[in-house]
């Protein structure tokens, strides 16, 4: 068969999404599967099924992930990679992350199908806990595969106390080799990422994909306010140290700040104590989410935040902690990748366009080991980490199908 006519099974694809996105759905069809939990390891488990299903050979490395691996021609190349995550967000839709993972292991089992000749071997990975949300550090898998592993991140703890270090040997994981997850320099060819955009702009543009030039850097803060606790209707508005007013002016100044800077900011979580309707709040803890795709936009961001929180505590008498508990550079697509993709585009019918990504993804870990490239799908309302985000049936398997083909080029050599 034609390389041209080759085009993965849109069922199959489709039914996989099903099945996984039924793997931690709440009563109100939510999907919660934060990383290492019980849900998860399920779902991680259902996915090296798949994967020996699909006639991959598989292994689990050191941090967790999972590869499936189709050998090629030449056993010695360097691999072509593709791959996602399966962890979520609490109440997440079911194609986030999951669409990569599962049109990846559609991809390779489509080549091994139809018997197309590749020079170089291919793989599909789960990545271990992209999103970050139980332990507050993302790509964990991916970062540590790329040689960024950090034993400092082994003491994280989620809500309900237990650390990275336990959920990793509960889940017969052994948190001190996680290092020795690191590919070798040259051992990947490229990595190629099939997500969801997670945004309006190619349903506005009436498009199902879109080939992303450059990945968002992003930063997560820790913020605290501390005032006085005083009585409500006791205390004159003037003596108040009310630490909720400066969280509430942060909020907004923050808006702003994203605005003139062309990125994005979200304050996504906030606590106060002592959380009495009678009682003026003394500390006020909330986290901060800002992105942009230069790394001297993002730097002079959070510079400009710091100084915004630290003049709003001394004007109204608190104290501020500030502390930086994540990040990720700006990263590039590759332009020679990137151009590859449009090409296969034109070449099986299917419309897409340029784009900035600003959202994460392991590729933006992945990025220093070798060249990536991005493709997105059309999201329906522009909606994610949510229970309704949707994407079609139609859509996802031309973002698979554009996966394939370009997959077998780099594999094949075609890519100079």
């Amino acid at each position: 068969m034609k390389q041209v006519e080759a085009r993965i099974n849109r069922e199959r694809l489709w039914h996989t999404l099903s099945e996984l996105g039924l793997i931690g759905r709440s009563p109100t069809g939510g999907i919660n599967r934060l990383s290492l939990d019980a849900q998860d390891l399920l779902a991680r488990s259902h996915v090296h099924a798949l994967m020996l299903e699909a006639g991959l050979s598989v292994r689990q490395d050191e941090a967790g992930n999972l590869i499936g691996r189709l050998e090629g021609d030449c056993i010695d190349a360097p691999a072509v990679i593709t791959g996602s995550h399966i962890d979520t967000v609490t109440e997440a839709g079911k194609f986030d992350g999951a669409l990569g993972v599962l049109a990846g292991i559609e991809v390779l089992r489509t080549v091994k199908e139809l018997g197309v000749k590749h020079h170089c071997p291919l793989e599909v990975i789960c990545f271990t806990d992209e999103e970050g949300v139980r332990f507050g550090i993302g790509y964990l898998g991916s970062r540590a595969m790329a040689g960024e592993w950090s034993p400092e991140w082994l003491k994280a703890k989620d809500k309900d106390g237990i650390s990275l270090n336990e959920a990793m040997i509960q889940a017969d994981i052994d948190p001190s080799l996680a290092e020795r997850a690191a590919r070798p320099a040259g051992s990947i060819r490229a990595y190629l990422e099939l997500h969801i955009e997670q945004g309006r702009v190619l349903e506005d543009a009436n498009l199902p994909c879109g080939l992303a030039t450059a990945i968002y850097g992003y930063r997560w803060l820790l913020v605290k306010f501390k005032g006085h606790a005083d009585h409500a209707g006791t205390t004159p508005m003037a003596l108040r140290r009310d630490a909720l007013l400066a969280a509430a002016e942060a909020v907004i100044a923050i808006e702003k700040l994203a605005i003139r800077s062309g990125g994005t900011a979200t304050v996504g979580t906030l606590k106060l104590s002592p959380g009495a309707v009678n009682v003026i709040p003394d500390e006020v803890i909330f986290t901060i989410d800002y992105r942009h795709s230069s790394i001297q936009a993002l730097t002079e961001m959070g510079q400009q935040m710091e100084t915004t929180l630290e003049s709003l505590a001394f004007r109204r008498g608190l104290t501020v902690e500030v502390s930086e508990t994540d990040g990720a550079t700006p990263v590039t697509c590759s332009e020679q990748l990137t151009s590859m993709l449009t090409e296969v585009c034109g070449s099986i019918g299917i419309k897409a366009m340029p784009m900035v990504c600003g959202a994460g993804h392991d590729a933006v870990a992945i990025h220093s080991l070798t060249e990536i490239g991005l493709i997105l799908v059309r999201s329906k309302d522009g909606i994610s980490h949510h229970r309704e985000e949707w994407s079609s049936l139609e859509d996802c398997s031309d973002g698979a199908d554009i996966l394939l083909h370009s997959m077998l080029r780099v594999a094949q050599k075609v890519l100079k």
